[in-house]
């Protein structure tokens, strides 16, 4: 049976050959078998789309409807509106006090021309901060071969209070003493040094005996 079913095949496709050869023009169908499509596919698209919008139309935004959710978006509104300048300008003014906080620690010499540079820079916009910044890290050369030292009058404030209360070793007397000396030699000392001198005269021996006893 399947012989027969291939031989009647065979001949058809003979004749459809020679009428399309005798035909160029007519088109023959030939017996082409098609696969077809799996129709699982997009059943399963379609299922997967409705649940999702199905999902999506059960779920809320928030917990908060109607007039309450208005409430709630104007107070936070509000909230908004009133802190974030306040922070801004918080932050603005710290970042641009900070060359003054610099110079100050690091006992600059010339901290308040710094601190008027800060003050300069809020005026301008920022533009004169960056040079406060490098003002304030920058060593102070020509101020100490002008005057004899690189440090604020705060400095020598703050080492006779330490120097009193016994808080500086030998060798911190003998640096505070030998840029005492190079002030001298440039000019009269002020009252207040002057006296750090002269206490550093008579707390140099007994900073020394203090390491000679600890040794």
């Amino acid at each position: 049976m399947a012989a027969i079913e291939h031989d009647r095949s065979r001949r058809n496709n003979t004749r459809n050959r020679s009428e399309l050869v005798a035909h160029p023009n007519t088109f023959v169908s030939m017996d082409i078998p098609v696969t077809s499509r799996p129709l699982w596919k997009p059943i399963s698209a379609v299922v997967l789309a409705a649940a999702t919008a199905l999902g999506c139309g059960t779920a809320q935004a928030s917990f908060l409807s109607g007039d309450a959710l208005d409430t709630a978006a104007n107070v936070l509104s509000w909230v908004v509106l009133a802190l974030v300048p306040i922070i801004g300008i918080v932050v603005f003014w710290i970042v641009h006090v900070m060359p003054e906080k610099i110079a100050h620690r690091r006992h600059h010499p010339q901290t308040q021309a710094i601190q008027t540079l800060c003050l300069l820079s809020l005026v301008f916009g920022g533009l004169l901060w960056p040079i406060a910044w490098l003002w304030a890290y920058t060593k102070p050369v020509a101020y100490k071969l002008a005057y004899g030292t690189d440090k604020h009058p705060d400095y020598f404030d703050e080492a006779i209070e330490k120097a009193r209360n016994g808080g500086m070793i030998e060798a911190d007397l003998a640096h505070l003493r030998q840029e005492l000396a190079e002030m001298q030699a440039r000019g009269p000392l002020p009252p207040k040094l002057a006296r750090l001198r002269d206490d550093i005269a008579v707390l140099e021996p007994n900073a020394a005996a203090v390491v000679r006893e600890g040794a």
